[in-house]
């Protein structure tokens, strides 16, 4: 999208750095395929951004089932981030994706620095993608699996080498299973980040009772859904207050509602993960009504909405 089109948008329009959207909803990770599963139900101009299904530099089968439980208000998931591999996704996926007029956003992920290189590399090149999204949460297997995530100075490693390797914005994805997400927010602003997106799912798990053995094949898995919303609430306000950089909003987003008050305590864009499963429409609301909100109270620019919570 050029400016000229942007300046058409109106006042959803948002931008993350140099990425500018028509209005700041996205679609989560993992949670919206590659796009054109939700094409007969939702209009993808109509979205912020699309953020594709993980991809790693080969492709991955997952984990073995069952690998989704549903939880109390939420879900967990052991999917494993099975995916068709970066170069499969822009032989076969990105051409249908280029025809839409909204962004799309790779999100990345690998278990090595050189891996996160390489599928930033092979993605830049590839054209049709405005933005990287670079999911921390990953193991490193050449430091006896401890996620990238977890430690402040691999996330400033891999934001800096990843940023060395595109000129496309980088987003970071935060893990929330961490002592304090500001800490791992600030270390990735530091090595050049041009935004960051929290939270990622936090790690649980559930048992059969019978037969006294975990649902999930993998023990333990991700749990998303309206169950952890006020804790991704909690953190992108404490994150958006100590960051520069823009902030992404992600975690149990089912509504406008929802979305408004990720954007009110600091967010810029959000993203709709596990609502898309039960509502293949989600997103359409979510806009709606974010867009019927600021005319209601008579706010036009997304600039005079976000952060505007009052402590």
């Amino acid at each position: 999208m050029n400016q000229k089109d942007y300046n058409k948008q109106g006042i959803l329009a948002v931008e993350i750095g140099a990425l500018k959207l028509k209005n700041p909803v996205m679609t989560a990770s993992g949670t919206f395929g590659y796009g054109d599963e939700y094409a007969p139900y939702v209009d993808l101009n109509r979205l912020g951004a699309i953020i594709v299904k993980g991809l790693s530099l080969k492709p991955r089968h997952g984990n073995p089932s069952p690998r989704i439980m549903e939880t109390p208000a939420g879900m967990l998931n052991a999917i494993g981030l099975q995916n068709v591999g970066v170069k499969s996704f822009i032989k076969n996926k990105l051409p249908y994706l280029r025809q839409f007029d909204t962004a799309i956003i790779a999100n990345v992920y690998g278990e090595t620095i050189e891996e996160y290189l390489r599928v930033s590399e092979i993605l830049t090149a590839a054209g049709g993608v405005h933005a990287l999204e670079i999911n921390v949460s990953c193991p490193n297997v050449k430091k006896g699996g401890v996620a990238f995530g977890t430690d402040p100075d691999m996330v400033a490693e891999v934001t800096m080498r990843v940023k060395g390797a595109t000129d496309l914005p980088v987003i970071v994805k935060l893990s929330p299973n961490v002592t304090d997400i500001a800490v791992m927010a600030k270390a990735a602003e530091a090595a050049g980040a041009d935004a960051v997106s929290l939270i990622n799912t936090i790690t649980g798990m559930s048992v059969d009772v019978e037969k006294k053995i975990p649902h999930l094949k993998n023990v333990t898995g991700g749990l998303s859904g309206p169950a952890i919303k006020p804790i991704a609430l909690r953190m992108v306000w404490q994150v958006a207050t100590q960051v520069n950089i823009p902030v992404i909003g992600v975690g149990g987003i089912m509504s406008a509602p929802d979305a408004l008050e990720f954007l009110i305590v600091g967010a810029r864009a959000i993203q709709v993960g596990t609502a898309n499963f039960i509502d293949p429409r989600a997103t359409m609301n979510i806009i709606e009504g974010i867009e019927a909100y600021m005319k209601r109270h008579h706010v036009f620019a997304m600039d005079d909405l976000v952060g505007s919570v009052r402590i």
